[in-house]
């Protein structure tokens, strides 16, 4: 449940910039995640917000509910090709997580929402910057996401999709930026699904 203290730390950010108490607080968070991909994008497009304090305040979590799990190395080791991480999320966020996990030294690169000029997935041009900054080809490719809006331009731009789910009631979260939980509905922009990222690599190379 590493995403919870980002969310509570998200609304303590929202009730301080915009003047609000904690319930308003929340609601305009969720609205803003919604409608603009991220409350961060929301912050920017309404109120004109510098992002880095909002970056540096959400992301500085504590990490210890994270696995170090050396069997996930291992699969990601054992893929051909080149491996990024793309994020909506910090720079520092996301060397952070795969410092933390074991997994700094797996990937070929990452691609943090500073690279993409602060426009956050399901954006097109999101997709378009990752793509050129490491010269990729998406017919040659798998994207990984939990959630399936993520997942929408991907398929289009033709990479093969895979919505990684797990077993956390979402219901929270608006409907339309849901991460994906298990039971939920495949829409037909999802080539496969799993609940174990591991197992499904290892699969791969097996």
């Amino acid at each position: 449940d590493l995403f919870a203290e980002i969310d509570q730390r998200m609304t303590d950010f929202v009730a301080r910039f915009l003047r609000l108490d904690h319930v308003e607080a929340r609601k305009v968070q969720k609205q803003y995640y919604a409608q603009h991909g991220t409350t961060l994008n929301g912050l920017m497009s309404l109120h004109g917000m510098d992002p880095a304090d909002f970056l540096a305040h959400v992301h500085e979590i504590d990490l210890s509910p994270l696995p170090r799990t050396e069997d996930l190395r291992l699969a990601l080791e054992a893929l051909p090709g080149r491996k990024y991480v793309y994020t909506n999320g910090s720079r520092r966020h996301a060397e952070r997580v795969t410092d933390y996990m074991g997994l700094s030294g797996v990937f070929t690169g990452q691609f943090a929402i500073e690279d993409s000029a602060y426009t956050p997935k399901p954006n097109r041009s999101s997709y378009d910057a990752f793509i050129a900054r490491f010269d990729l080809d998406p017919r040659r490719a798998v994207f990984f996401e939990d959630l399936a809006r993520n997942l929408a331009p991907a398929h289009t731009m033709g990479f093969s999709t895979v919505l990684v789910h797990s077993e956390k009631d979402w219901s929270h979260e608006p409907e339309i930026a849901r991460p994906a939980a298990s039971g939920d509905d495949r829409p037909a922009h999802i080539d496969y699904v799993t609940g174990n990222l591991t197992h499904f690599l290892q699969a791969l190379t097996a």
